[in-house]
Formats: structure tokens, C-alpha cells, sequence
């Protein structure tokens, strides 16, 4: 069994800040790329940021220069520094994981229950 735990999420004033947090456990032998995405209410999920387990980043472009991604290996968490948050920003963040699940002998994708984050005065 693989488990993706994020945390951090919560209410948020304009140009404020908030750090979510996505601890992997299980059954892992590696993780490969991890990170985060977005979906806000009728819209469709969309990648906010990702990391390879060597520590390159990638951004989507509404982020880039407020956000920043950031994974400890040793602890199998990926966190995501958000700054300058607007109130496009509000919605469901959802960690995700490439990796391979040591029991089932099968690499796939992993997904978090979700985080909401609402920018709002």
C-alpha cells in the first residue's frame, strides 16, 4: 500500500504565503518525478509544478517567480513554497508521485486526497 499525506493548505489573504507538504509511505523502492497540481471549481486539473528526483523543477507559467517546489529524497516529500498568492490560486491541490511500488512490482503514478488553499480577503 502507497500513501500520499499533504498538508499545509488553509485560508490565505492576498499576497500571503502558504508551504503544502506531501509525505510518501509504503510499500517504495523509488520515486521518480513528484509534485503538484490544481483544480478549481469547473475547471479542469492542471499542473502547477514538478520536480525530478535529481531536484529540476518545472513550473507552469501562472507560477512561476511566486512558487516554488522542493523535495527531500530521505524523507519522500515534496513541498511547495507559494507566495504572492492570488485569488486565481484558490482551489484543490493535489500532490502527485511517479514511483515504483515495491509489492506490486509495477511503476504508476500516485495521487494525495487533496489540499484546499483560498486566497480571499
Amino acid at each position: 500500500q502507497v500513501q500520499l499525506v499533504e498538508s499545509g493548505g488553509g485560508l490565505v489573504q492576498p499576497g500571503g504565503s502558504l508551504r503544502l507538504s506531501c509525505a510518501a509511505s509504503g510499500s517504495i523502492f523509488s520515486i521518480y518525478a513528484m509534485g503538484w497540481y490544481r483544480q478549481a471549481p469547473g475547471k479542469q486539473r492542471e499542473l502547477v509544478a514538478t520536480i525530478t528526483s535529481g531536484g529540476s523543477p518545472n513550473y507552469a507559467d501562472s507560477v512561476k517567480g511566486r512558487f516554488t517546489v522542493s523535495r527531500d529524497n530521505a524523507k519522500n516529500t515534496v513541498y511547495l513554497q507559494m507566495n504572492s498568492l492570488k485569488s486565481e490560486d484558490t482551489a484543490v491541490y493535489y500532490c502527485n508521485a511517479d514511483l515504483y511500488n515495491l509489492r506490486l512490482e509495477v511503476r504508476r503514478h500516485y495521487w494525495g486526497q487533496g489540499t484546499q488553499v483560498t486566497v480571499s480577503s
